[in-house]
């Protein structure tokens, strides 16, 4: 498995998907925390913080698994980091970006491309 997914950041393409899902799993799991937290009680509360440990676990796992060298990724990382974080703080808890929000994002993802493009 440590092959595969090493074969895989060799290229573009795989290296951008590995991340994307290392940063649902990063968002998703704070999120569940979040839930646990906040919005939840009883068996919901205890089964949303399992949720969001299992969840960072396997970012963990899919960030530091492969060989890589992930500080010339981090800014595509920090970008789909963003970009992920506020479509699950739509979808699961209705909250909609706000202009400041949004003109932060913007930066943000300007920053990626400039770390990208320069590493």
């Amino acid at each position: 498995m440590r092959d595969l997914i090493n074969n895989l950041v060799t290229y573009r393409g795989g290296a951008f998907f590995l991340l994307a899902i290392a940063a649902f799993l990063e968002a998703y799991g704070d999120s569940c925390f979040q839930s646990a937290l906040y919005r939840a009680s009883g068996m919901s509360r205890v089964l949303a913080f399992v949720g969001g440990a299992a969840s960072l676990v396997a970012y963990g796992l899919i960030v530091n698994g492969p060989r890589w060298e992930f500080g010339k990724l981090l800014g595509v990382y920090v970008v789909l980091f963003f970009c992920l974080a506020q479509i699950i703080a739509r979808v699961k808890f209705g909250q909609a970006p706000t202009l400041p929000i949004l003109m932060g994002g913007a930066l943000i993802c300007l920053g990626g491309v400039i770390i990208s493009i320069s590493g």
